[in-house]
């Protein structure tokens, strides 16, 4: 694609990488096959090449970003499944969220958005705020359908019938290997997953040092930043970023780490991509060493001896995580450590779509994620699971509310093979899930 950035212009970081990515750009067309919004709304500025020539014209004029291309980029998912298709490369996380922060400083939107944003921006982020968020939604859930706004209506039937008692694990310490020591590693253990589901983080500790893995809850550790970053609150996001770089290079110059775990996929996509948002910042050596050593759970699992499963009668439907299949391009390590625990795994069709969850979109755009999510729990219950395995907190919430079956973490599943409880959700309102033999 042909560009026509000034000097001035390109002396900006942002624009300057816009227009790389722009000038990789074809046309080709591919990145609509997979788009689910295209699929959904039919619109070619719905459509990862649409946005992309709405980007173009508004970075090259610098103009005020107007309603209608507003509309367009704030319904992408930032599913990356574009990324995935294109032949060409065209890093399209890079151009969208650099729209985002330029629509943010440029764009003055609707007071009833600006309030939504506003209130995202200052309560997912924060555990204990988020908590009390939820249970005022649980109080307020009955009265859902009386609320005039549809994102209104989101918020409150977002809240779980059950919010579990902090988890004191999350606490800064170090849980000790139980086995010899093999790997020295940080777990993330994120901000919303906290007040939503703390049964992943708990199942992960046990499950790491089973595997022989001294596991550091770092102190100063908090959200990943990627709420407000796809928000276009950069300011917001680099703060919080930052805060997360300082507390696990402290990690690394007192003792050393292997590697920072993360297991909600849609934070590992945006740690891993610290390097490049803090490529012009005082910070710039630190974050590309926490990028480098950024890795999903399966990632670090793939790398332990995860002992061999006898065959066990359970069918384990596996969604795929766009933020771990495109974001992170971590396409089979799930799979792997499922089979080889012994769990029958099938995939859904269309398995590169998303299921509308996406951060903060099912808040924002409840319409077409109601879709999404309908079709993509319809493609998980056609292969007749016993439990469907997610990788990131977001999906198992949005699918969980729709499906028949149990939704559960990966490392929940591998967490019971090896020795671990059953985890909490297969018991609750599901006792037809049978047992499984355990790991030898």
């Amino acid at each position: 694609m042909q560009t026509n950035f000034t000097e001035q212009q390109l002396a900006d970081p942002g624009t300057e990488r816009a227009n790389q990515i722009l000038r990789a750009c074809v046309h080709c067309g591919f990145c609509t096959a997979t788009c689910p919004t295209y699929q959904v709304l039919g619109d070619e500025l719905d459509s990862p090449r649409g946005r992309i020539y709405l980007i173009k014209d508004m970075l090259e004029n610098e103009r005020v970003p107007d309603a209608k291309t507003v509309k367009h980029i704030d319904r992408c998912l930032s599913c990356l499944a574009c990324m995935t298709t294109c032949p060409s490369g065209v890093h399209y996380m890079h151009l969208v969220d650099h729209a985002r922060a330029y629509i943010e400083k440029n764009y003055k939107r609707p007071f009833s958005d600006r309030a939504l944003r506003w209130i995202l921006a200052r309560i997912l982020p924060y555990p204990t705020r988020f908590r009390l968020a939820l249970l005022g939604a649980k109080i307020g859930r009955p009265f859902a359908r009386l609320m005039p706004d549809a994102r209104l209506r989101a918020m409150l039937e977002m809240a779980p019938k059950h919010i579990p008692p902090v988890s004191r694990n999350d606490d800064p310490q170090t849980h000790g290997a139980s086995t010899p020591r093999k790997m020295r590693v940080a777990l993330m253990t994120g901000c919303a997953q906290r007040a939503l589901n703390t049964d992943i983080n708990d199942a992960t500790i046990r499950l790491l040092t089973r595997l022989g893995c001294d596991v550091v809850i770092a102190k100063g550790q908090g959200c990943c930043g990627a709420l407000t970053h796809h928000m276009g609150r950069e300011d917001e996001s680099h703060a919080t970023a930052a805060r997360n770089i300082q507390a696990w290079s402290a990690e690394i110059e007192i003792c050393g780490l292997d590697a920072i775990v993360i297991n909600t996929s849609g934070c590992g996509t945006t740690v891993k991509d610290y390097g490049h948002m803090f490529r012009n910042d005082p910070l710039a050596a630190k974050a590309a060493k926490v990028s480098e050593l950024a890795m999903d759970v399966s990632e670090v699992l793939m790398k332990l001896d995860l002992p061999v499963g006898g065959a066990a009668d359970m069918t384990v439907a596996y969604h795929a995580a766009c933020s771990l299949q495109h974001g992170q391009q971590i396409k089979t390590y799930p799979k792997d450590l499922l089979k080889r625990a012994g769990f029958t795994v099938v995939e859904p069709a269309d398995s590169h779509l998303c299921c509308g969850s996406a951060g903060t979109y099912n808040l924002m755009q409840p319409e077409i994620s109601a879709q999404l999510k309908a079709r993509k729990v319809a493609t998980l219950q056609a292969k007749n699971p016993d439990v469907i395995a997610a990788g990131n907190i977001g999906c198992m919430m949005q699918i969980g509310s729709a499906a028949g079956v149990p939704v559960v973490h990966t490392v929940e599943l591998l967490d019971w093979a090896t020795g671990g409880p059953k985890p909490p959700a297969m018991q609750e309102g599901h006792s037809a899930a049978p047992e499984i033999p355990r790991l030898r």
